[in-house]
């Protein structure tokens, strides 16, 4: 096994054939952004969203995929130049990796691709005994959605964050306060295949646990405003989406992907939510 990735292993305390994913996944993702940093990626874009907030800002929770957005629209923009730099620093590492990218038949802003990659061969390369592998199927595949908005938002804010491993590089980052913004601007109006996406509410609770300040123009910008919301307009707005929220459905999408389930199963509700959204921060 390779140094740097025994090394990063050692954060993870894992049990279970989920524990040794998530920290698969994570360890992936990691190097993905070296490659896309030896690359000359983020000359042109922007890292974001949940795997942006666990990895660089310490969110306390597990996130699947890579989310970018580029730093001037550019609709002709392809994921083409960057596939290969992301299979070469996986590969020096010791994965195996493809490098897909999606053929969307309605044309998006938002362009995805894919890292794909054997789930037990990568898992046995990381010292997972065979024991915990025996009713994974061996087509299994551990898949890393890559997405980028080539249309993005006008107002977003930018800063260096960096990665310490496995390697130490710099990261363009859209900033703490826009990320808040975009957060609560994906729970109060994203719905995922018609299901509440449970996390994006946890990540709102996360940042007014952690006294960030909310770009409150920003998330006016998301919601189609025509001028900045004031403080009292966004908590009407808060309480409309809370009242109207699926606690039982938000619960399920967020349990998988933190380690004290307990607590969100026995906390959450709409008076959880309000308690905090009352607390909120704005600038």
């Amino acid at each position: 096994m390779n140094s740097a990735i025994k090394q990063m292993l050692e954060r993870y305390q894992n049990r279970s054939l989920q524990d040794h994913e998530q920290a698969l996944r994570e360890i992936l993702q990691e190097i993905a952004l070296v490659g896309l940093w030896r690359g000359k990626f983020f000359e042109h874009a922007a890292f974001y969203g949940g795997t942006a907030l666990r990895i660089l800002y310490g969110l306390d929770r597990f996130s699947e995929d890579l989310d970018f957005t580029l730093l001037e629209p550019n609709p002709q923009w392809s994921w083409q130049p960057f596939g290969e730099a992301l299979k070469n620093e996986l590969s020096s590492f010791g994965f195996d990796v493809s490098f897909v990218e999606k053929d969307k038949k309605t044309q998006t802003a938002v362009k995805s691709a894919f890292l794909k990659t054997p789930t037990v061969q990568e898992l046995l390369k990381i010292g997972v005994h065979t024991d915990l592998l025996k009713g994974v199927h061996p087509e299994t595949l551990i898949r890393i959605k890559i997405e980028i908005d080539t249309e993005p938002a006008l107002g977003y804010e930018y800063e260096q964050k960096f990665l310490s491993q496995p390697v130490a590089v710099s990261i363009r980052c859209v900033n703490e306060e826009c990320l808040f913004a975009c957060k609560t601007h994906a729970a109060f109006y994203r719905a995922w295949k018609g299901r509440v996406k449970g996390r994006d509410w946890y990540d709102l609770v996360w940042f007014i646990r952690k006294n960030t300040a909310l770009n409150l123009s920003l998330f006016s910008k998301l919601s189609g405003q025509e001028k900045s919301l004031t403080k009292a307009e966004f908590l009407k707005i808060a309480q409309e989406r809370i009242e109207r929220l699926d606690v039982a459905s938000a619960i399920e999408d967020t349990i998988h992907y933190v380690r004290d389930q307990e607590a969100i199963r026995r906390t959450w509700s709409k008076d959880f939510f309000q308690h905090w959204i009352e607390k909120i921060q704005t600038c």
